[in-house]
């Protein structure tokens, strides 16, 4: 049996996430999470929003950890996870009316952000709302101490990393068609942004 991983950040935030889904994902059914990490929050989100089918999707060597984690909880809507690597694999064939992500924008390089949002359209169905959870700067400064050091931190780990500005998010959004609905402040200096289909 594989040990399941686990990532202590899941459940600080999750309470807080899981009240922007309640109110924007309360009429979806079928959510694609890109980057589902540990698959904690699938299994925490799936477990209270019980109307949606939570498609997990994350990098190969990430996939036997969420199984673990779906298997464990045995939940009826969470399908099997897919193996999607945003800047190179085949993304789904079907379309979701939801989308999210978080933690996933500072971890992978901006030209993978930039894939992202260019592949997002192929995936979200006509009224698709996107949620993304994460650090974001804005007009290029960091919104506090904690997350400049952090920045500092994700690029000794690899270079390729780094907090995003959210203006230049917003824009890759715009231009897969996507119009921002709200932008709200999350504990630990987080940001939440959520768009629709426009």
């Amino acid at each position: 049996m594989i040990e399941k991983p686990h990532a202590p950040s899941t459940e600080r935030n999750r309470e807080p996430i899981l009240d922007v889904l309640r109110q924007y994902f309360a009429d979806r059914k079928q959510v694609l999470e890109i980057g589902s990490g540990t698959g904690q929050h699938a299994v925490y989100f799936a477990q209270a929003l019980p109307q949606l089918q939570w498609q997990c999707s994350e990098r190969a060597d990430q996939l036997d950890g969420i199984r673990a984690w779906l298997h464990e909880a045995a939940l009826p809507n969470t399908p099997p996870p897919l193996e999607l690597d945003v800047a190179h694999a085949h993304w789904p064939e079907q379309t979701f009316d939801a989308v999210f992500s978080a933690n996933t924008l500072h971890i992978m390089p901006w030209s993978a952000v930039q894939q992202l949002f260019a592949r997002l359209p192929q995936v979200l169905a006509a009224d698709a709302r996107v949620v993304v959870y994460g650090p974001f700067n804005y007009d290029g400064k960091f919104t506090s101490d904690s997350n400049a050091q952090f920045d500092v931190w994700l690029k000794q780990q690899e270079p390729h990393r780094g907090i995003r500005d959210f203006e230049a998010v917003d824009a890759l959004a715009q231009q897969a068609g996507l119009k921002l609905l709200e932008d709200r402040a999350m504990p630990s200096n987080n940001r939440c942004l959520v768009w629709a289909k426009a």
